[in-house]
């Protein structure tokens, strides 16, 4: 090769040494393009680039969640604040969630008059003004409450009991195809009461023109429990924002499942304190019944002289005192 070029002409020489020095110099400049300080500097910004985009991406998905997030608390917390500004309205709620058609006027004067009527009964029979006052309270103020509140708790129970399920309908009818008014038309015929009886008042409220929406807020005042308030809320926020219900829906589901486990097993905990609770109530009435048989001269002084029935008088209302106090310490709000 070198004998070649020795033996050719100048200009071919010439030509041939430059055609090299193209290529060694295209080559340098392609090496320098791929592998030279700009080509590292362009990748490392490409990277970073990418990665903030990527935590752009990510961040603005976060910010929408947080968003929704804080859309729902705000919901619940304007829903809370416009329901318990007004007067009675824990009463109104047990009333409601009792499923009793009583107003809270005529509750309130049914209270009232059986008050009166068994403190005038005891007073009547000679036992004085203080157990008068102490008979009438006991059964005018606390034993309709009492009653109110274990309808209320059993009603409540039986429908939380039932949302999940409800829920879970709706979403298989979303997923399926159907419209959500038909689902929750198939709930109110399908479901027992009292979840199915609020569904068919829904749907009746629509018939009669009424949006979803609305007809979701009175289903939350007649029924003003928490699962309610979600779904209404989901429902409102998906009318508004739009989005896949059906998921939406479902995670609602596990929720709802998750805090009835929850609530279960916290009742199971709490059960040994709660018949702690009981027999320490009772055991004071329990001694006065055995005394009564067994020695009734010795417990007559509390019920026949002045100062006995003072001091019975006494016992009660802490009797009562201390047994209001171990049940807020034993119910437990989830």
């Amino acid at each position: 090769m070198i004998t070649v070029l020795r033996q050719a002409p100048p200009e071919i020489l010439a030509i041939f040494v430059t055609l090299i020095a193209a290529l060694i110099a295209l080559g340098w400049a392609m090496v320098t393009l791929l592998y030279g300080p700009q080509a590292r500097l362009r990748r490392r910004l490409a990277r970073v680039m990418g990665a903030q985009a990527r935590d752009s991406v990510l961040s603005s998905a976060k910010a929408d969640r947080d968003l929704r997030r804080r859309t729902v608390q705000a919901r619940l917390k304007t829903m809370e604040q416009a329901e318990t500004r007004e007067r009675g309205y824990r009463l109104r709620e047990q009333l409601s969630q009792a499923g009793l058609s009583l107003s809270l006027r005529a509750y309130l004067i049914g209270s009232g008059g059986l008050t009166v009527v068994v403190g005038g009964a005891v007073l009547l029979a000679g036992l004085g003004g203080l157990w008068a006052i102490l008979a009438g309270l006991i059964a005018g103020l606390g034993l309709p409450r009492l009653l109110l509140g274990l309808l209320a708790r059993r009603r409540v129970d039986r429908f939380v009991g039932q949302m999940a399920d409800a829920i879970d309908i709706v979403v298989r009818g979303l997923r399926s195809g159907l419209p959500l008014g038909e689902c929750i038309a198939i709930i109110s015929r399908e479901m027992a009461d009292p979840l199915g009886g609020e569904f068919r008042a829904m749907v009746e409220t629509q018939r009669l023109g009424m949006p979803l929406h609305d007809a979701l807020a009175r289903a939350v005042v007649r029924m003003p429990i928490a699962e309610l308030r979600y779904f209404a809320i989901v429902i409102a926020i998906q009318q508004q924002t739009g989005g896949n219900l059906a998921e939406t829906l479902a995670k609602l589901s596990e929720v709802l499942r998750a805090r009835k486990r929850m609530r279960d097993k916290v009742q199971a905990y709490a059960s040994e304190a709660r018949s702690s609770a009981y027999i320490i109530g009772a055991l004071p009435l329990v001694v006065i019944l055995a005394l009564g048989v067994m020695a009734p001269h010795y417990i007559a002084v509390l019920f026949t002289t002045p100062a006995g029935k003072a001091l019975l008088f006494i016992g009660a209302m802490t009797e009562i005192a201390g047994l209001l106090v171990m049940r807020r310490m034993i119910n437990f709000d989830i």
